[in-house]
């Protein structure tokens, strides 16, 4: 397994192309807790209001980021289930989620991802399923 909280794996590894363009910084990585953060700004929807499907960004990268520490070396998180609840709007500053784990399996991982605004009032909760699996042949 990948050691607790090792930021190199992100820095080698990348959090992908979406996650860069979309400024989502990782603040905390752990099998346990894996944190992050989004500007607001560039990420709104047309009425001022960060766009439901940039939580859900977040989310996902959270989940199948932290999915993927789980799994370990020669192993393949890859998800086959998301949901969103949106309850509150944030129009500017930051959003920062919090994902922690609802199940560690050997073939399935679950994750909760809790996105609050700089006031640390709830803003959206994701729920991720990823499948575990071995890497693909080359």
């Amino acid at each position: 397994m990948i050691p607790v909280n090792d930021k190199n794996w992100v820095a080698e590894n990348g959090s992908g192309e979406l996650a860069d363009a979309m400024g989502i910084e990782f603040l905390e990585y752990t099998v346990e807790r894996t944190v992050a953060r989004m500007p607001v700004k560039g990420n709104r929807q047309t009425v001022g209001f960060l766009h439901g499907g940039a939580y859900v960004v977040l989310g996902e990268s959270l989940g199948s980021m932290a999915a993927n520490l789980h799994a370990g070396p020669g192993r393949l998180a890859v998800g086959v289930d998301i949901n969103a609840t949106h309850t509150r709007s944030a129009t500017e500053g930051y959003v920062t989620g919090v994902c922690t784990p609802i199940h560690l399996g050997r073939t399935l991982a679950v994750h909760e991802i809790v996105v609050t605004d700089d006031q640390g009032r709830r803003c959206c909760t994701v729920r991720i399923s990823n499948l575990i699996k071995d890497m693909p042949a080359k």
